[in-house]
């Protein structure tokens, strides 16, 4: 894979995008983001599993039910347009068809998200008019401004893109989302079946049900494994976009080509949700927590997911503070099998504990494995084979500075 220097959505063929601001935030910062694919791409997209949700993922899922292909993805930020009852709906549908219509496309080939405040109803007039201002100011390199639009508490935007060979064709993949607060999704590809809102193109011709397979093991790494604050959202969404436009034969699961595309789509995911966690809402440093010997994969994870949504491990990494005790605690009461005289506890290259005991170590040595911006600590629980990794940061004085005065 080869990294491309400012890639965004609009880097693959056959993509334009952009941001405008409509005024649903007070700040008058940009708020809705159009990106557009110029033919009707395959899609394949991902839904949080909360019980609650926005009127968005509702009308999203149904559109994934219904079809295998859009061409548009429209995004407001600053409103979830959640648990606002059936005139969300209303106003979801509405901002589909009316996209369409200025985009002269199908209302059922656009997919629709929000983001921000929930609970109050959409200003639809400031919607529509913020709509039209986006499809007027499509480009070719507006990814980057649509990757602006859709953030909320986000203090950068997020966007990457990567390209690769297959055959001698030039396959480019594209990626954006946002995301700094209320981020522990949990996400499933099952038509049926944020906020973390994230958005990938692709110029690629993949077959439909392999581009689902393949979002679906890569959200299950990428954003799946990653929490700030331990809160699902409403609104959590991923979707990618595949316009076939490189003109390389179809990939289909099972091949070659299928294996170098999951490895490009999974690069660029985890990347994203790496952003994501880098950008937490008042986060100072960055968490990456391994949890290995664990029984299955699923004990793994549950464990790691304890210890990163943990508030006395998280207040203890803002400290500095090497107090290990706490990872351990956490681990025993997370619901997992787990060895006591087969612990092994590691931040970076130095062991604090080894076969349940405490190792010797020099303070200082102990107190700088933690007190730096990016922390790497390992937990073998000493009962199997099974390992999980999940990104997470420290909690803040500023997070809570910020969700104290969110709605005010």
């Amino acid at each position: 894979m080869n990294p491309i220097a400012n890639g965004s959505v609009t880097t693959p063929a056959g993509f334009t995008a952009t941001g405008v601001s409509c005024n649903i935030k007070q700040s008058g910062n940009p708020d809705l983001a159009v990106i557009l694919s110029s033919t009707p791409a395959t899609i394949a997209a991902a839904f949080t599993i909360n019980k609650i949700v926005a009127a968005p993922v509702v009308l999203g899922r149904e559109l994934i039910a219904r079809q295998s292909t859009a061409q548009a993805i429209l995004v407001n930020s600053g409103n979830a347009n959640a648990c606002t009852g059936q005139q969300g709906i209303v106003d979801a549908t509405a901002m589909a068809d009316y996209a369409a219509a200025a985009l002269d496309i199908a209302a059922t080939d656009v997919l629709v998200s929000s983001t921000g405040l929930i609970g109050e109803p959409l200003p639809m007039d400031k919607v529509l008019a913020g709509i039209d201002a986006a499809v007027a100011g499509l480009t070719d390199d507006g990814g980057e401004a649509a990757a602006t639009a859709i953030m909320t508490t986000d203090t950068v935007p997020k966007s990457i893109a990567v390209s690769f060979d297959l055959d001698g064709i030039r396959i480019s993949i594209g990626g954006t989302a946002k995301g700094a607060g209320m981020i522990a999704p949990h996400m499933v590809t099952a038509a049926p079946h944020a906020t973390m809102l994230a958005y990938l193109t692709t110029d690629a011709d993949v077959e439909a049900s392999f581009l689902r397979t393949c979002l679906g093991r890569a959200v299950q790494v990428s954003f799946n494994a990653i929490t700030i604050d331990g809160d699902m959202s409403t609104n959590d969404t991923v979707a990618i976009l595949a316009n076939g436009l490189a003109g390389n034969p179809g990939i289909v699961d099972g091949s070659v080509a299928a294996d170098q595309f999951q490895a490009a789509v999974t690069h660029i995911c985890t990347e994203l949700a790496k952003m994501i966690v880098r950008d937490g809402e008042g986060a100072t440093r960055f968490v990456e927590l391994t949890v290995t010997g664990a029984a299955n994969e699923n004990e793994a994870r549950q464990c790691a997911g304890a210890i990163a949504n943990s508030a006395l491990c998280k207040t203890a990494w803002f400290g500095g503070d090497p107090n290990w005790g706490r990872i351990l605690a956490t681990a025993g009461r997370a619901g997992v099998q787990i060895n006591p005289s087969g612990v092994m506890l590691r931040f970076g290259d130095l062991t604090v504990l080894d076969g349940g005991t405490p190792q010797p170590q020099n303070r200082a040595a102990l107190a700088a494995a933690v007190d730096k911006p990016e922390i790497d600590i390992v937990l073998d629980l000493g009962v199997g084979d099974a390992k999980a990794t999940v990104w997470t940061c420290d909690l803040t004085y500023d997070y809570i500075k910020i969700n104290a005065e969110y709605h005010t």
